[in-house]
């Protein structure tokens, strides 16, 4: 599916679903919603109870009547009936009021490098569930690169790594199109999963779910590193008890546990760099890689990448929320023509 700067302009809002939050740019208004993925239903009635932050923080403490849900998963919408009635709560009655007026309503979304057509079918359909006649698909590669100020209009290379939450995509860009992309299953969850596999079976403790970025921020400075503390107090639960216990946890094996899934992002920039020209991995070596995506704020990834590349790796300034602030401005004109033109996504 190709998209046009100009058909992009005429849209009036423009959609980031991802599986870990949700993100709503809207025509100058600029960013109106960045909330968690999530929604809490009640099974007896099918009534919509929280979403957002709050129906995240239900996250394994409902009752049995009460369903935490994640309507997106690895960046493709998995349950549209409820991905449409998430955007409607975070959007809000004032919002969908103001963009109801708007005459054939347009709308922009995100869409993973190699999305297949049911999995844009799906966000087609959950953005027409909000009323919108028109719905262009953006590649998230070009989007995030957007967002973050690379060049990819020009002649010259340039290597972005898309960190997600269920899934990391490493392109080489040029032109202002995707030269070669890779798509890894391996991202924020594989690591969180990883943290509490690692606590479960070397001191039998489970981990609340809501503990695990914490944690990771309590490595904050020794993450994939050597450096900092070397041991961490963690509270969980005994696997064998039940009781709440506390555990002096190394953080050397943490790191450990941490990197073990991230050598297949390892993996996937050689098969990237494999499959480019050689005038560009050239460009490569001078430019370096750029990480955008929550999980690019992973203490240490970007010093193992460095590592194990010997390129210069650069965090975005905020690689959160690149790919809505990249497609927010192509929305609002702010981007030259030559750069989406044409725009595979």
């Amino acid at each position: 599916m190709t998209v046009s700067l100009e058909q992009l302009r005429r849209c009036h809002f423009a959609v980031d679903l991802g599986a870990a939050r949700t993100r709503v740019y809207v025509k100058g208004a600029g960013l109106v919603v960045d909330q968690p993925s999530v929604a809490a239903v009640n099974t007896r009635t099918g009534a919509l109870i929280a979403v957002g932050e709050f129906a995240e923080q239900m996250t394994g403490r409902t009752p049995d009547y009460i369903r935490v849900v994640r309507p997106v998963s690895g960046g493709t919408v998995v349950d549209i009936e409820m991905a449409q009635r998430m955007l409607r709560q975070l959007l809000g009655d004032k919002m969908r009021r103001s963009l109801r007026r708007k005459p054939r309503l347009r709308a922009a979304a995100c869409t993973p490098h190699d999305a297949d057509p049911l999995a844009q079918r799906a966000t087609i359909e959950t953005l027409v569930g909000l009323g919108a006649r028109r719905v262009e698909l953006v590649d998230t590669l070009i989007a995030a690169a957007v967002g973050c100020g690379l060049p990819v209009e020009r002649p010259e290379g340039t290597m972005l790594i898309v960190c997600g939450a269920a899934a990391t995509q490493v392109a080489v860009l040029s032109l202002g199109s995707v030269v070669t992309a890779q798509r890894i299953s391996v991202g924020g969850e594989a690591v969180d999963h990883a943290i509490v596999q690692y606590l479960r079976h070397e001191h039998e403790l489970m981990l609340p779910s809501q503990s695990v970025r914490p944690l990771q921020l309590a490595l904050s400075g020794t993450g994939l590193t050597a450096q900092g503390p070397t041991s961490t107090e963690i509270h969980g639960r005994d696997v064998a008890t039940g009781l709440a216990r506390s555990v002096l946890v190394d953080t050397a094996a943490v790191r450990e546990a941490i990197q073990a899934p991230l050598t297949a992002v390892l993996d996937g920039i050689g098969k990237v760099l494999r499959g480019c020209p050689p005038d560009l991995v050239a460009d490569l070596a001078d430019r370096g890689i750029t990480m955008v995506g929550g999980s690019a704020l992973l203490p240490g990834f970007d010093q193992m990448l460095r590592r194990a590349t010997g390129m210069p790796v650069t965090i975005a300034e905020r690689p959160d929320v690149c790919a809505v602030q990249g497609i927010g401005a192509m929305l609002e004109g702010r981007i030259e023509p030559l750069v989406l033109d044409p725009l595979a996504a």
